[in-house]
């Protein structure tokens, strides 16, 4: 939106974080470097919970008259909407004021409507950019959104379940599921679901880490060994398409990877903005 202007504010864009895959930091600094790019904020900068540099110590420094936190979380579970505000200080609401700054933390992107666009161009680009022995159209395709899925929280799965009902409801492809790792229907459920021979799977997760790079693949059918095999070599973990169950199949990289993640960061942004509190 060309009238965006947070020159007096800063963006924390802040990612989960871990010590032990180095990829799940990625999607956070490619959508901040991207943002810093647009010059709309005074600041932009990647915070995270459970790595360097962490968001309290990235938030410390700051003295912009307004700050959005916008966590790159893909759904609005305990964590991301309860334990990080609670220990962030925000008490329930979704605003504070911390000295002359004016703090906004922000729902997480994966819920917001616009991953429907997300969701549509990781389907759209895997065919595309692999299209053998031919690119399907739409109307031949089944499209599976796969997410992890657990029992503890309910809302781990609204998501994909919202985003599917608006793919749905636009009739453009064939077929269009959601599939989970740890709950009903199943990732290899995608198989019996389908009602054409090309399947999309999307992986709904903000990066190609364990579960999107090695764990679904191998839930797919992809034997683990050559998963371990392709990973190690620094090769794809999963060939497109490749032929399993009588389906040819297409699987995307992470949504959370993809560029039009920035616009859903910058929407969240426009949302939180129009809550105001005078310093």
């Amino acid at each position: 939106m060309n009238g965006d202007n947070f020159l007096d504010a800063a963006l924390v864009v802040m990612g989960h974080g871990t010590t032990l895959n180095l990829e799940s930091a990625r999607p956070v600094r490619q959508h901040c470097a991207e943002l810093r790019r647009r010059r709309i904020f005074a600041t932009v900068a990647q915070g995270f919970w459970k790595q360097e540099p962490h968001v309290r110590r990235v938030l410390a420094k700051l003295t912009e008259s307004r700050i959005f936190i916008v966590p790159l979380f893909i759904s609005e579970g305990y964590f991301s909407t309860e334990i990080i505000p609670k220990e962030l200080g925000f008490d329930g609401q979704p605003t504070r004021q911390v000295g002359g700054s004016i703090w906004h933390y922000c729902l997480p992107v994966g819920s917001h409507e616009a991953m429907t666009e997300v969701i549509l161009a990781r389907a759209r680009e895997v065919v595309a950019r692999h299209p053998f022995p031919y690119a399907p159209k739409p109307a031949e395709i089944t499209l599976f959104v796969a997410g992890h899925g657990t029992g503890r929280n309910a809302n781990s799965r609204k998501a994909i379940e919202r985003q599917v009902a608006l793919i749905r409801a636009r009739n453009i492809y064939a077929g269009v599921h959601d599939i989970f790792m740890e709950e009903s229907p199943r990732i290899a459920d995608c198989y019996t679901l389908a009602t054409t021979k090309n399947i999309v799977v999307v992986p709904f997760f903000i990066s190609d880490g364990l579960h999107a790079v090695e764990d679904i693949p191998v839930l797919l059918g992809e034997p683990e060994r050559l998963v371990k095999e392709r990973l190690a070599v620094g090769q794809p973990t999963w060939r497109n398409p490749t032929e399993k169950n009588g389906r040819r199949v297409w699987y995307s990289a992470a949504v959370g990877t993809e560029p039009l993640m920035a616009e859903v960061i910058l929407q969240r942004v426009r949302e939180a903005a129009q809550t105001n509190i005078t310093p």
